[in-house]
């Protein structure tokens, strides 16, 4: 959901009235229930008018769709031929079997400094087992409360795990206690490895980014490298066509976007300016030169939340990414 989405439903829930609502909460994720709240709390001045369109768009996009009930080999197949084998055999044990990491989807609705001073004193690998079920922003911010060393230790063997066995399942159980329920029917499932670990670096900054790779490299130089080809930084969106940076610039706040730019390579200007309207693109150079100087968290924080975007077009299909590699740009 972009910014624009989240603000319509938000006004479509005060709208709906609180039991409306809290029927429709039970049915979202962390993300969005953190997301649509708050939007509801720093909600104020909504006009009559734009309450009408939201409802007028809600009745126009929920007319002639039917409540069917849809066969698990259905839902299989069809998530399966749009995402293909590998992204929809994850989601489908979710979906389909989603009852064995009760435990773990708890921890998704936790604050993330919360679950690190939960699990930092435990074994590095039973945290890594914690992270690869967590979103690769929210393993990011929990490992971030880490030393350095832990940090490094947990990105290693992220890095290094091609799976979760059942044993390792049952022992989530007994480190999370009630929270998790292990079972010897659980199936080995495909979390964790390179993709994981590249994931949840994307979204540290640089001097965090640069350090966990030199302990990988330290431990195994061919990992390493396995890791950086699989990242996707700020810089990377010079690998995007101009059709994937158009569509990007459309979801961006234009506050977001000069903050972001900052302290980033002329090339990398001129490519965001080409792909938008003249008169846009002297309007953000003016804020550029207008914006002074910026913290670098504030830089890094900024190309973090647009990099949320990139993916999420990526994974919806609209734009293609491709990693660092031999062609990339290197910091």
């Amino acid at each position: 959901m972009n910014e624009e989405g989240v603000r319509k439903g938000a006004i479509l829930l005060m709208t709906l009235g609180e039991e409306a609502a809290v029927d429709v909460f039970k049915y979202l994720g962390p993300k969005e229930v953190q997301r649509l709240g708050f939007a509801m709390a720093n909600m104020n001045n909504v006009k009559r008018e734009e309450v009408d369109v939201v409802l007028g768009d809600f009745i126009a996009s929920t007319q002639n769709r039917a409540n069917l009930g849809v066969a698990d080999e259905y839902i299989r197949s069809v998530l399966t031929k749009a995402l293909g084998s590998d992204k929809a055999a994850n989601l489908l044990d979710r979906i389909l079997q989603g009852n064995d990491n009760n435990g773990i989807e708890s921890l998704k609705w936790m604050d993330s400094a919360a679950v690190a001073e939960l699990i930092k004193n435990e074994h590095p690998q039973i945290i890594a087992t914690i992270l690869v079920h967590l979103e690769p922003d929210q393993s990011s911010e929990i490992m971030s409360q880490f030393t350095e060393r832990l940090r490094n230790d947990v990105l290693l063997r992220i890095a290094t795990l091609e799976g979760v066995q059942p044993a390792a399942l049952k022992e989530l159980n007994d480190v999370l206690t009630q929270l998790l329920s292990g079972t010897d029917k659980l199936k080995k499932s495909a979390m964790g490895g390179v993709q994981m670990a590249a994931e949840i670096l994307n979204f540290m900054g640089g001097v965090v980014e640069a350090s966990a790779i030199s302990s990988v490299r330290e431990y195994d130089p061919e990992l390493a490298q396995r890791i950086q080809d699989k990242m996707f930084t700020f810089d990377n969106l010079m690998d995007v066509d101009d059709r994937g940076i158009q569509l990007l610039l459309r979801e961006i706040q234009s506050d977001s976007l000069v903050i972001a730019l900052k302290g980033t390579s002329q090339v990398l200007k001129d490519k965001i300016f080409k792909n938008m309207s003249q008169r846009a693109a002297e309007m953000l150079r003016d804020d550029l030169e207008a914006k002074g100087p910026v913290k670098l968290s504030e830089v890094e924080s900024e190309q973090k939340e647009i990099l949320k975007i990139v993916r999420r077009l990526a994974d919806e299909g609209q734009i293609v990414l491709s990693g660092k590699g031999e062609e990339g740009l290197v910091e």
